[in-house]
């Protein structure tokens, strides 16, 4: 692992910057998995003053030895390693939006370096780099891919093109739902997560000039258990968190749904600690259910490598609302359930807060990060199963301490 991961940023050569240093506002969504966070944040990245990277802080985190199976033995971060090294990939990723494409180039550049995260063994290959860089300059550069303006066609016409002899690859992306349980992930080395996320086109890089004017923004749900890692990485910095919400049917729910999935959500290679799983309804059901642990990890995660999947997904709710409630931090709260009923205001109310101008994002929204197409009220496909979970008491003390009902009428 520590050889590819060499490899991997030798290859991507980040530029060192001193950015960080200079940058004056940051925002943090805290929240527990499942819970729309990826959904409000490719929301507000649209809005012309913030920055934003186009998916998570976690592979820049393993690319700088942070995190488990480095100085963690879960997603906890006490201390913050290689900061300069974590803050140049992180700026190197950094863009805002633009009215005009980002430069064939530059593009290209963000694609070399994304798919070195998503498939490390594959393209620190150098001839399969040679390939993937040639594949490249004959996609960007041709006639029928600059007519597309469609930013989710042009992503797709492009991922065509690059695993055109290998299509099952594309079932690994955001967005690309399938029902064959024959494909699975099954990558030797994973840096990062599954789905895979895309660059955005219409984007530029962020730059110098825009610290007076743009605000940082950062979502992942293991953020819970790293309060204070922004701080260190942005040392002048006003850090402002949100803390998103969303009740435990509805995310219980989608964790199941997510454990489930054959390419999705796969966090942590327990192989590479010496360690087999064994939950119920998912070691003993799924080809990988022994080797991939799903989702964040929290510090108790150990307490649950036996339990039944529902247990462990409740946790995942549990564990990380209770780290953030107890923290200690100042957090502006917002439902993800209020976000669906009204999403314009609640957008507007958390856009006013970081003191930033209201503005019209495009409806309706595409969902990300989804393992099925979204409707309302999914949770009843398991509606005893979530029901009696409901009847303990942890679950009712955190539903009260998150303002939540416990009638199930009100569960969207």
């Amino acid at each position: 692992m520590s050889d590819i991961i060499h490899e991997v940023n030798k290859i991507r050569n980040v530029p060192h910057t001193e950015l960080r240093l200079l940058i004056k506002r940051v925002i943090v969504i805290l929240s527990s998995p499942r819970s729309g966070s990826s959904l409000i944040k490719s929301i507000l990245a649209s809005h012309p003053d913030i920055a934003s990277l186009d998916g998570e802080i976690e592979p820049y985190l393993a690319l700088t030895k942070n995190g488990f199976g480095y100085n963690s033995d879960c997603d906890a971060i006490d201390f913050v390693s290689n900061l300069d090294q974590l803050a140049d990939n992180i700026f190197d990723d950094l863009t805002v939006p633009s009215l005009e494409p980002m430069p064939a180039q530059q593009l290209k550049e963000k694609w070399k370096n994304r798919m070195l995260l998503q498939f490390p063994s594959l393209f620190t290959d150098k001839n399969e780099l040679i390939k993937l860089n040639k594949l490249f300059d004959e996609t960007l550069h041709s006639a029928s891919i600059d007519k597309i303006f469609d930013e989710q066609e042009w992503q797709a016409t492009m991922l065509s093109s690059l695993f055109r002899n290998e299509p099952w690859r594309i079932c690994y992306y955001d967005g690309k739902f399938h029902s064959d349980r024959r494909i699975y992930f099954d990558e030797a080395i994973k840096i990062e997560e599954p789905p895979f996320v895309l660059p955005r086109r219409h984007r530029r890089q962020f730059a110098k000039s825009d610290i007076d004017q743009k605000i940082l923004l950062f979502k992942t749900p293991p953020d819970a258990y790293r309060i204070g890692m922004y701080e260190n990485i942005f040392p002048n910095a006003e850090i402002k968190y949100f803390h998103l919400t969303r009740g435990y049917a509805q995310s219980v729910n989608g964790l199941i749904d997510g454990w489930f999935s054959p390419v999705g959500f796969f966090s942590h290679d327990m192989e590479r600690v010496g360690m087999h799983l064994d939950i119920k309804g998912y070691s003993d059901t799924l080809k990988f259910g022994k080797r991939w642990w799903k989702f964040e990890l929290p510090p108790n995660w150990k307490d649950f490598t036996s339990s039944c999947l529902e247990d462990v997904c409740l946790n995942q709710w549990i564990s990380p609302h209770k780290a953030i409630l107890t923290s200690g931090i100042k957090t502006t709260r917002i439902s993800f359930e209020d976000f669906l009923s009204s999403p314009a205001s609640i957008t507007n109310k958390i856009v006013k807060h970081i003191g930033l101008r209201e503005f019209k994002f495009q409806a309706p929204f595409q969902f990300v990060m989804a393992t099925e197409i979204p409707k309302p009220m999914r949770w009843k496909k398991r509606e005893n199963q979530l029901l009696e979970i409901g009847k303990r008491c942890e679950v009712k003390e955190m539903m009260k301490s998150l303002d939540y009902e416990m009638d199930p009428g009100t569960w969207i």
